[in-house]
């Protein structure tokens, strides 16, 4: 190990609530793993006990307190750690740890910041210092302005122009944020936008782009590439975490994948993110035009997704950078157990949200850019097919696949298409057997063509299937390809 580092101090991710999921104790779990292995004396803070990470013989000590800068200093009185990890808490960590810096807390302590500087994780959290390090570089961001009162966001929305995105600065799962028409709603959203933090957003409205991700992983040696691909299966408005996400991306050409991979890792390369971070894009695949939208300099619920994927333990990983191993020093070089270089992948994998809505009463159905979705489910499989239909009938709301749900009915297709519920994929399903073309279907929801016609294969194919009585009259041939 090349930091002698007796004690650390972890930071968890708080309470469990919607848009701040589980993911974060698969990192932090992880991390303190990494710790255990190298010997240091590990202190963790979350006030969860539903979690794997407060678990006995996880971590050296537990303090169930809520993760904020009183409790933290107390703790950092009482156990003096030598280093403090932030990453792999999520949002609320983050803040809290950047909030511990900016009052000298942690210098007054002496404590270190492990990975990631915290000078680094400002410029990825604050919108204006972001934007402007990219513009150095430059890359495309999108035209947004951070500000702090009804006033200038008026000003703002006016200037970029209707339809703009609001959304909330260091804001855990998209919280009032949302895409506003005109001046009335756009008063409404940046009122409730402010109630989460001081500082909102006002930008330009991607609406209907691709949301394209890549886990990037960088070490102090300035090794850096992408271990992950992800692509949303929902247009740019939805939250990545309400939308189905799939592993590696699909509907690209390799020429597109490689132009940002190579743009993500300069990023990440001239932000002087140490360890693993998440970059977000809206991608326009017919103009190749792109912005960045966001990185996350921590550990996130798509790094959580990526690991799992990949096999690749991402937060692991992201620990022993933290502790100053170089990736060639992490696994054995020269085997699939080395951190060197990044998988390949076979397969695919299909992430598909879990709602419970019908629980809460007068709550709307539609899904958009704050997070309502209560879980996740992954599958695995080799095509598009498989992995869709498995995961939608692992997500326990009673439907048999993509198809067969006899139960579903949509008075209004068109209305369903255009504006997202958590029905949606099925009524894509109800669409495709109402013949709806593949191009009408992507115009309504902006989905790519690519993967509905995916979803078109399985529709077509049920209706082959139905063309045969009993189990036993099936060929095999057929009974093969429907499997």
């Amino acid at each position: 190990m090349k930091e002698q580092l007796k004690k650390v101090l972890l930071l968890g991710s708080g309470a469990l609530r919607i848009g701040q999921a589980g993911e974060f104790d698969y990192s932090g779990s992880q991390a303190l793993k990494a710790l255990r292995e190298e010997g240091i004396q590990s202190v963790l803070i979350n006030p969860n006990v539903a979690t794997i990470q407060t678990s006995e013989g996880i971590a050296d000590k537990v303090y169930f307190l809520p993760v904020d800068v009183h409790n933290v200093e107390e703790i950092i009185k009482k156990e003096k750690p030598d280093g403090i990890l932030l990453a792999f808490g999520g949002q609320t960590a983050l803040n809290c740890g950047t909030e511990l810096y900016q009052k000298g807390i942690l210098q007054k302590y002496g404590v270190k910041v492990l990975g990631t500087s915290v000078e680094a994780i400002m410029y990825t959290e604050d919108r204006d210092l972001f934007v402007k390090k990219l513009d150095e570089i430059p890359m495309k961001t999108p035209v947004s302005q951070a500000v702090e009162s009804m006033e200038d966001a008026l000003a703002a929305a006016h200037r970029i122009g209707f339809p703009v995105m609001v959304r909330s600065a260091y804001a855990l799962g998209g919280l009032g944020s949302g895409i506003c028409r005109d001046e009335e709603s756009f008063k409404e959203l940046a009122e409730s936008a402010f109630t989460f933090s001081n500082q909102i957003l006002v930008e330009e409205s991607l609406k209907g782009w691709k949301e394209i991700e890549f886990e990037v992983i960088r070490d102090a040696n300035d090794l850096c590439f992408t271990v992950a691909s992800m692509e949303n299966f929902d247009p740019l408005g939805i939250h990545t975490g309400e939308s189905i996400v799939v592993a590696p991306t699909c509907s690209l050409t390799p020429e597109q994948v490689k132009f940002m991979q190579e743009i993500s890792v300069k990023a990440i390369r001239h932000l002087g993110i140490v360890g693993e971070c998440n970059i977000q894009y809206a991608f326009n695949a017919e103009t190749n035009d792109y912005r960045v939208i966001e990185v996350n300099a921590r550990l996130s619920r798509s790094s959580a997704l990526a690991s799992k994927a990949t096999g690749y333990p991402l937060a692991f990983v992201a620990a022993k950078i933290a502790l100053g191993y170089t990736l060639d020093e992490i696994g054995e070089m020269g085997t699939p157990n080395s951190a060197y270089k990044a998988p390949e992948l076979d397969y695919l994998i299909c992430k598909i949200p879990r709602w419970d809505l019908t629980k809460f009463a007068g709550v709307s159905r539609q899904i958009g850019s704050s997070m309502k979705s209560v879980g996740e489910i992954m599958s695995i499989g080799r095509s598009f097919e498989e992995v869709i239909q498995k995961g939608l009938r692992m997500i326990g709301q009673g439907m048999h696949g993509f198809v067969g749900n006899e139960h579903t009915h949509f008075d209004n297709l068109d209305e369903e298409l255009a504006n997202p519920t958590d029905m949606r994929v099925f009524s894509i399903a109800s669409a495709l057997e109402a013949g709806y073309t593949v191009e009408r279907i992507s115009e309504l929801t902006k989905i790519d063509p690519w993967f509905i016609g995916k979803l078109k294969n399985i529709v077509d194919y049920k209706h082959v299937l139905e063309g045969y009585n009993t189990l036993e009259e099936l060929p095999e041939d057929v009974l093969r390809k429907a499997k």
